[in-house]
């Protein structure tokens, strides 16, 4: 997912959940302006994303095309493939920056967002759990990109604390298929399906971390405007005495 050409050299504001940024200037989707990224023009929201990605059923088992695409990410895929046909679930450490950059953060977090991508946006790639956090795969050079955005849209104090892996980092994945327990704690939540699956870009997350944070910081209106002691009250229009 490459990044469109543009004059400025800042970085867009997000206007949706685009594989593409496409921000029409800083500030838009912005606390000041009250307004909801992409639900500016009340159009439905467009993407660079298949059909598929939006539809695909979460799977806990990566498939063998997905297998072959997290191999691809290691510096010898021939012996991890060799290693996760004898051990299935045996994980294993990968480098970031080449198939996929990675974006960590916490658990809660996370779900919200992939409710977001998922219900909402354009779908996910794969999504995985470890120790307590979400592990968001996403297209290489997000890690670089996405704390810059969220700073420029003034939303980085709103927004847990992310973890962004990118070139010269590397992060433990989870078997390919379901273990035994030797992994305490780290499993897929959307398993690699594809040799070439569809990665969210910087600006993809950058909608999605906007519209959890807004979720969380939402506040909650189904309560009763009666304290539990005025239920049966009477009621008397006063609206005409003067």
């Amino acid at each position: 997912m490459s990044a469109p050409r543009s004059t400025s050299t800042r970085p867009p504001a997000a206007d949706g959940p685009r594989g593409t940024a496409g921000g029409r200037g800083p500030g838009d989707p912005g606390r000041e302006s009250g307004r909801d990224p992409g639900r500016g023009s009340g159009r439905a929201v467009r993407t660079a994303a298949p059909q598929a990605a939006a539809t695909r059923a979460t799977a806990t088992r990566a498939t063998a095309a997905g297998v072959q695409w997290l191999a691809s990410a290691g510096t010898s895929p021939r012996a991890l493939l060799a290693l996760w046909e004898a051990e299935p679930t045996a994980p294993a450490v990968l480098p970031c920056g080449s198939a996929f950059d990675v974006v960590s953060v916490v658990a809660v977090f996370g779900r919200q967002m992939l409710d977001r991508l998922r219900g909402e946006g354009p779908g996910s790639g794969p999504v995985a759990a470890h120790r307590g956090r979400a592990l968001i795969f996403a297209a290489p050079g997000t890690a670089a990109r996405l704390p810059a955005l969220l700073e420029w849209e003034e939303w980085g104090d709103s927004v847990p604390p992310l973890l962004c892996h990118g070139t010269g980092d590397a992060i433990t994945v989870p078997p390919v298929a379901p273990g035994d327990g030797r992994a305490p704690g780290s499993r897929w939540l959307v398993a690699p399906d594809s040799r070439h699956p569809w990665l969210p870009g910087p600006e993809v997350l950058l909608w999605a971390c906007v519209r959890a944070a807004r979720t969380a910081a939402a506040p909650d209106v189904r309560g009763s405007i009666f304290l539990p002691g005025d239920q049966g009250a009477n009621l008397y229009d006063v609206s005409r005495r003067r």
